[in-house]
């Protein structure tokens, strides 16, 4: 029997745990993690403009973003700001929990370092991409003084 390799986006399943919806079984084992320990966090709690919105005025020939469509001037027109909202936000760190990343999140990721480099000083970053992972940030969490 052939295996069939998986094609387009990474679709995780949504899981609904006390009257929360999380958009991932890992996003649900952190929160269930942060509150077993006692951990206070804010699910989706905080969302941040990474990159404002602004008028582009120059011409931009281009297609859609997904590819389809003719050649045309999508320029002269207002380019919508780039935003970021992180998993689990409190005020000593943030929590970004990511098994399979899509394209473009690396790319924000590196964005929000930046803005966190800037503008979130003494906060502490977390990206735990399993469940062990996840248990390691919660030890690393309870060593914050």
């Amino acid at each position: 029997m052939k295996l069939k390799k998986k094609l387009g986006p990474v679709r995780s399943n949504k899981v609904k745990y006390d009257g929360i919806e999380f958009l991932s079984g890992l996003e649900c084992y952190m929160y269930k993690a942060l509150k077993e320990a006692g951990i206070e966090a804010e699910y989706e709690g905080k969302t941040y403009e990474l990159i404002p919105s602004f008028f582009f005025d120059e011409d931009s020939y281009e297609r859609q973003a997904n590819g389809k469509g003719d050649m045309i001037n999508r320029g002269r027109k207002k380019v919508l700001k780039l935003s970021y909202t992180p998993d689990f936000v409190s005020n000593r760190f943030i929590i970004e929990c990511k098994g399979r990343a899509n394209e473009s999140f690396p790319l924000r990721w590196k964005l929000f370092k930046y803005y966190a480099k800037q503008n979130l000083k003494g906060v502490i970053l977390y990206k735990p991409q399993n469940q062990k992972e996840c248990d390691i940030v919660i030890e690393l969490i309870k060593k914050i003084k």
